[in-house]
């Protein structure tokens, strides 16, 4: 009897193995990319989100705006070779995006040459009916974004249209982003006018953008302590299928390097502001990190 159940119970844990191993397989996608695998899909994301659709008091009814840059980057070439399929991530850009269109204030979207922006679709959580409907219509900005490099040349100097600069998250804001020199001038602009800087997830990375030389010293955000997707958890992607390989470069390490603390340990609801810099930890800070950009901004138009 004991013979058959221990028989019994390697077949149980061989099958349970071979199961995990194609569930945490990453999948292949029809340009030769990885999306996470149906195990990490399971993990790492959500039908539905926290969205609370707030009301503001006093929103605002003027012109102030909100530059959001994002990636027209989609595949991120890992370390071992692979391509993952990325993008911004749609939590992370419609639900702070929804608390600003509450609080009055108007989304505008660029990226660095006005391709359409990307999207990780394999995140929208199609079950929450509130984010589906806002991003119909916003698509169409994402579609048809500004360019980056037009605004700094044509209308960066004289506006005075926009209150914030906002850097969602997804693995996408490593691409391209953080070496731009066009967001280096557009950070430094917004904090030279004492704009808030939003970035939320691996949005920060593309703060390195404003590093120019890689001087510690002269970096802005020099001492600054913020809320940003660990390292630690990039580092696990590939055993659990999220990336089909290791990190092509560690980008919270980069910042630590140029006097940035990041706060929280995990990818949780983590939000923070240190000065006029707002952040947050991962999707699941989407909601609180939207409402707390929202509150600041306002408290901005209203003084």
């Amino acid at each position: 009897m004991l013979k058959k159940i221990l028989i019994g119970l390697a077949i149980f844990l061989l099958l349970a193995s071979i199961a995990f191993y194609f569930a945490s397989k990453p999948t292949a996608t029809e340009d030769g990319a990885y999306i996470p695998s149906p195990f990490a899909l399971k993990l790492a994301t959500s039908p539905t989100t926290d969205f609370d659709n707030t009301t503001y008091n006093n929103p605002h009814t003027g012109n102030k705006k909100v530059l959001m840059v994002c990636t027209e980057e989609r595949n991120m070439t890992m370390a071992n070779g692979k391509k993952f399929s990325t993008g911004n991530h749609p939590v992370e850009m419609m639900l702070p995006a929804m608390h600003l269109r509450n609080a009055g204030f108007e989304v505008d979207v660029v990226t660095a040459t006005g391709k359409p922006a990307k999207v990780e679709m394999w995140a929208m959580p199609e079950e929450d009916k509130a984010i589906k409907a806002f991003y119909a219509d916003f698509k169409k900005k994402l579609e048809n974004p500004g360019s980056l490099s037009d605004f700094v040349q044509n209308s960066m100097t004289d506006s005075s249209d926009y209150i914030a600069v906002f850097i969602p998250g997804g693995h996408g804001a490593m691409l391209g982003l953080p070496e731009n020199k066009d967001l280096n001038k557009v950070i430094h602009w917004s904090h030279k006018n004492d704009m808030h800087m939003l970035a939320i997830c691996h949005g920060p990375a593309a703060l390195l953008a404003a590093s120019g030389n890689g001087d510690k010293e002269s970096f802005i955000y020099n001492g600054y302590k913020i809320a940003s997707f660990p390292d630690a958890v990039d580092a696990q992607g590939p055993m659990i299928g999220y990336t089909p390989g290791a990190m092509p470069w560690i980008y919270g390490e980069r910042l630590n390097k140029l006097g940035v603390t990041i706060i929280n340990e995990a990818a949780d609801n983590t939000v923070h502001m240190d000065r006029k810099l707002i952040s947050g930890a991962s999707p699941l800070a989407a909601n609180d990190f939207g409402k707390l950009a929202a509150t600041e901004l306002l408290k901005v138009v209203n003084k």
